[in-house]
């Protein structure tokens, strides 16, 4: 039953196909208005852009009239500009050159004055080094003489000549450096070199060791004089040249801020320069291309002004010729119908036709018996020669529907069936199965050899019917073909005024946008009997169309 319906929903499918082709036929557009609204839409855009275009060109003759004052201005002030901006960078590169000697002059001094400070310092180091070495040896004179005289006067000179004191004023009277009379160097010497056994008077001596002690006493008070002035000289040189490296280090300082912020400037002022000299430039440029541009704006408008209107025209001639009445019934004669077309449609209705026929047979051989007279109705119907064009096909749907509709009521029939032979087989299943397991396998090979035997028998006479019904469609869609081609060839006739009118069309196009394609028409040479007629009044032949 599922079968049945399927093949019934295909029919219906296959004939609202053939349906909505035909109505797809008749609603083709028409190509030749298609090619007018080509054209129509043409001129319009191009009377749009020449719209546009007049007022950019209105716009441009008015930047011209403003323009050219602030280009002038700007150059005026950039050559103003750029003379004072280069004398500034000269000026500011002399002050950095000076700056930079001044800068290691500052330098070098500061040097020189810190290695005059190291310098002091070291002689000052020596001095005091060798000052205290003098006055420690001052220091042990003195004790020594002061020694000796109290030994002298106390009658003990005797054992003071034992002592270390003794010995030094041996060495003392022997230095040459002391300044001593030579007979009191002598009378010194004989004391200490005879000791006990010398007798002169004892005063002498004494008066000789106070001598010597008074000048060493003067000699070391000179030294710390000399001493004391050296160290007040070198305070006073280390604090002039401590002085004079704070000066210098804020004058390196100074130079060092000065010279960086000269160096910045200077690069700064020459960025300047090279931007207004760029911009200088740019502008004297585009000045003179704007009073050139100016200068030949207005007429390169009108030129573009006069081409678009001879475009205008020839569109205009175009769409004339093309929707002209005698064109138009040209066309229509060239335009394809429900029966014939430019381009031949791959499946034609004989063939659905046939094609629903065939499916209709298939469904008859599986059908029921009380099912196949109405398949034969059906077929019956689909098989004649003008059903399609007569509107019968409406009956064979609406049978179709009533098949479906019986066919549904038989399948719940055989549900209830089912349902109650179902039961019927549980009850008598279980003394079925012993004999059924005996002959199942018998019966099961006969079965199918009967139904293959009938199978084939059926098959047989369905493709003998088949070939016989299909020898039939042959010759109907040959007579059909047949037909279609006589149209066809008359279609190719119109189709061949239809492509003359066309590139007629195109040529007078061609003669605006692309001359090069143009081609003038050719000058017909009448014959005899057609200068006869022309110069008696008649119309002479038409003459070949220009470009095919």
């Amino acid at each position: 039953m599922a079968f049945f319906k399927a093949a019934a929903a295909a029919l219906l499918a296959s004939s609202a196909q053939g349906v909505a082709q035909q109505a797809a036929l008749k609603n083709t557009m028409n190509p030749i208005r298609k090619v007018v609204t080509l054209l129509q839409d043409m001129q319009h855009k191009v009377i749009a852009e020449g719209e546009a275009e007049k007022d950019l060109y209105e716009k441009f003759m008015c930047y011209c009239t403003t323009g050219t004052g602030d280009l002038s201005a700007s150059i005026t002030a950039a050559e103003t500009k750029m003379p004072e901006v280069t004398a500034e960078i000269t000026v500011s590169e002399e002050k950095l050159e000076q700056s930079k000697a001044d800068l290691a002059q500052a330098q070098t001094d500061r040097a020189a004055a810190e290695e005059a400070m190291k310098e002091a310092t070291g002689i000052r180091e020596k001095e005091a080094a060798a000052f205290a070495a003098v006055k420690a040896e001052a220091d042990t004179n003195t004790a020594a003489i002061v020694k000796a005289i109290a030994a002298v006067e106390k009658g003990m000179a005797g054992s003071f000549l034992q002592t270390e004191a003794a010995q030094l004023i041996r060495n003392l009277a022997n230095n040459d450096r002391i300044d001593m009379v030579e007979s009191d160097r002598q009378d010194l010497a004989a004391f200490l070199s005879q000791g006990s056994q010398y007798a002169p008077q004892s005063g002498q001596i004494t008066g000789i060791l106070k001598e010597m002690g008074d000048t060493m006493a003067a000699q070391l008070a000179e030294d710390i004089k000399t001493e004391e002035a050296s160290i007040a000289s070198c305070e006073a040189l280390t604090s002039a040249k401590t002085k004079e490296v704070a000066a210098l280090t804020a004058t390196v300082e100074v130079k060092t801020t000065q010279i960086g912020e000269l160096g910045v400037a200077i690069v700064q002022l020459k960025e300047d320069l090279s931007d207004t000299s760029a911009t200088y430039s740019e502008d004297k440029k585009f000045l003179q291309e704007l009073e050139s541009s100016c200068g030949t704006k207005t007429q390169e408008w009108e030129e573009r002004s006069k081409t678009r209107a001879e475009e205008l025209v020839a569109l205009a001639d175009t769409i004339k010729v093309l929707n002209d009445d005698d064109a138009m019934d040209l066309f229509k004669k060239t335009l394809p119908g429900a029966s014939a077309s430019l381009v031949q449609v791959r499946v034609s209705a004989s063939a659905e036709r046939s094609q629903a026929l065939s499916l209709i047979r298939a469904i008859h051989q599986k059908a029921d018996k009380h099912l196949r007279p109405a398949l034969d109705l059906i077929a019956l119907v689909l098989s004649g020669k003008k059903a399609m064009n007569q509107g019968t096909f409406d009956k064979v749907i609406k049978m179709c529907d009533d098949m479906v509709v019986i066919l549904k009521k038989e399948q719940l029939d055989d549900d209830n069936k089912k349902e109650y032979c179902s039961m019927q087989f549980d009850t008598t299943d279980d003394s079925k199965k012993a004999l059924e397991r005996k002959v199942a396998d018998a019966e099961s090979a006969i079965a199918n050899a009967k139904e293959g035997i009938e199978t084939t028998t059926q098959e047989i006479a369905a493709l003998e019917v088949g070939i016989k019904e299909l020898d039939k469609s042959v010759a109907e869609a040959t007579e059909q073909r047949q037909a279609e081609n006589v149209e066809y060839k008359e279609l190719m006739a119109s189709d061949g005024a239809a492509k003359e009118l066309l590139g007629f069309a195109k040529n007078r196009l061609n003669k605006f946008y692309n001359p090069k394609l143009y081609k003038e028409a050719p000058k017909q040479e009448l014959t005899e009997e057609e200068r006869i007629l022309v110069n008696n009044g008649g119309t002479p032949p038409p003459t070949e169309a220009p470009g095919g």
